[in-house]
């Protein structure tokens, strides 16, 4: 695959989060009484790579809103003390090392449906700070990750690149984008198309 530029997605791609996710949002819940909307990883599986609006949907249907968005964010406010306290030795086999090897040849990004701050953190979890040359996620540019790609992409002059990700969501944010999409099978889902695949993260080195 001919490209300059790879950008990718974080759960499922980079790393496997949902047991702390679950557990931050989790304390969150307890602490307010809500033990009954309490998640697990199983849970999460089946919402990652949906923006945080409509995970909130989902997962919190029985609080009105505005109130639903307001504990969505309290909720991912305790999940991020929990990352930054944990050592959040989550990431797939191979992931740094890849990085770092990538990053000699191509330009490197990030683009997720997270939380502002949630991409730096991962950056920094996994020590590839000098890597990683930008980012962006919902919670900047409250778009699409299609338009957050492409945003990206016009403020950083990227003229060639692949995304790398994992979910349906991630395959129908290239089509929007109009760019190459590799599938990380290894991740949470089942996209309809791809243009490359990998079993594992550091099999982008073959391509």
């Amino acid at each position: 695959m001919d490209c300059k530029a790879l950008i990718f997605d974080i759960d499922g791609t980079l790393w496997d989060s949902r047991a702390l996710v679950a557990q931050g949002y989790n304390r969150q819940l307890c602490a307010e009484g809500l033990e009954h909307l309490c998640v697990d990883a199983e849970i999460l599986k089946k919402l990652f790579g949906k923006v945080m609006t409509e995970i909130a949907d989902i997962l919190l249907e029985s609080i009105p809103a505005p109130e639903r968005y307001a504990l969505m964010d309290r909720c991912m406010a305790s999940e991020d003390r929990l990352l930054h306290e944990d050592p959040c030795d989550i990431a797939y086999p191979g992931v740094a090392q890849t990085i770092r090897a990538l990053a000699k040849k191509y330009r490197l990004f990030i683009v997720s449906n997270s939380q502002s701050g949630y991409p730096q953190l991962c950056i920094r979890k996994l020590k590839v700070e000098d890597c990683i040359e930008g980012h962006l996620c919902f919670g900047d540019t409250g778009t699409s990750k299609g338009q957050t790609l492409l945003r990206l992409m016009r403020e950083h002059n990227i003229t060639s690149c692949a995304y790398v990700g994992d979910t349906q969501g991630d395959y129908e944010a290239t089509l929007e984008a109009g760019i190459p999409f590799i599938w990380a099978e290894y991740g949470f889902g089942t996209p309809e198309g791809y243009a490359a695949k990998i079993g594992s993260f550091p099999q982008l080195l073959d391509l």
